[in-house]
């Protein structure tokens, strides 16, 4: 039932329905007037869930929410891939060329998950020798090995030898507990453990070199030594003329007036 097939809210019109709540819960029979007001008084749609029944089952709920869930489910439970059978004609005389043109369709069929059922179809003399038939479905059984199984072995009727082949997971087979190993010319027994590699030799330190001899502060020139200084030369002394008055050969400070040396 799709989610356009509910009727809701004004389209419910019988009188009485049975109730669910919005919580779930069982209500009971009421008039479907009271119901659809219950429902508009939560913001919420009255949708008849199971008209069938007497009366018929409404319910309190969201009902483009709803329809959204029943969309989801719908696409989840949409048809799921269908297996076919494919036909895989071969000949008791088939050459190498065609055969492995077949089992590459086959091997196409297998793995998109359909079965094959391969046909082997024999003409004149052909019939006298259906064990070629047998070589070539045990051909194409052994090459697709890999990713199919045989569900019905090869078999004549009339004409025609068929052999039924499914497709199956390639899985990694591992020996039973109770499977005898194969023989070998070692006893059975574990594997002593790998000897451990010696750890590889650590390299000493490379050694430090010695810290390079500082230079002695270069020596300091003494001061340049200062020039005394120039001796002061004395001042000029001006020769003045000796005056006539002056200069007389009398005692100093007298003076010979003409007078007297006359007398």
């Amino acid at each position: 039932m799709s989610a356009q097939d509910y009727r809701v809210n004004h389209r419910i019109r019988v009188p009485e329905v049975r109730l669910i709540d919005e919580n779930g819960e069982q209500v009971g029979v009421v008039d479907t007037n009271d119901a659809k007001r219950r429902a508009q008084d939560a913001d919420l749609d009255l949708v008849e869930v199971s008209p069938q029944a007497r009366p018929p089952v409404c319910k309190i709920m969201d009902f483009g929410k709803f329809k959204y869930q029943q969309r989801k489910k719908e696409k989840k439970g949409g048809p799921k891939h269908v297996s076919l059978l494919k036909e895989l004609r071969v000949r008791p005389a088939i050459d190498d060329h065609d055969l492995s043109y077949r089992l590459d369709n086959g091997r196409r069929f297998l793995e998109a998950g359909h079965k094959v059922q391969v046909v082997c179809i024999f003409r004149g003399r052909q019939m006298a020798h259906p064990e070629h038939g047998f070589d070539v479905m045990r051909k194409v059984a052994d090459a697709l090995a890999d990713v199919c199984k045989v569900e019905s072995a090869p078999r004549m009727v009339g004409r025609r030898m068929t052999m039924l082949l499914s497709h199956r997971a390639s899985e990694v087979k591992k020996p039973g507990p109770g499977k005898p190993q194969a023989a070998s010319g070692k006893a059975p027994g574990k594997k002593p453990p790998a000897a451990a590699k010696p750890p590889a030799a650590t390299k000493p330190p490379a050694a430090t070199k010695p810290p390079a001899a500082t230079k002695p502060p270069a020596a300091t020139k003494p001061p340049a030594a200062t020039k005394p200084p120039a001796a002061a030369k004395p001042p000029a002394v001006e020769a003045s003329e000796p005056s006539a008055s002056s200069e007389s050969p009398g005692a100093p400070g007298t003076s010979a007036s003409p007078a007297s040396s006359g007398t």
